[in-house]
């Protein structure tokens, strides 16, 4: 009984393993708050990058 239910889970992990690469995660991956922080910085000076300069008109 024993060697038998050694060899069932083996095969269950096996299953399960290839079953979680196929259903992979829907979840965003994680970004750090320091990154969060550096990627808004970015966008705003690309932002303030587009807007015309010529407001002293």
């Amino acid at each position: 009984m024993n060697r038998r239910k050694k060899i069932i889970k083996k095969l269950q992990k096996k299953d399960k393993k290839a079953n979680a690469k196929i259903h992979k995660s829907n979840k965003p991956a994680y970004i750090s708050k320091a990154e969060r922080e550096k990627l808004a910085e970015q966008a705003n000076s690309d932002e303030q990058s587009k807007q015309p300069e010529n407001k002293q008109e």
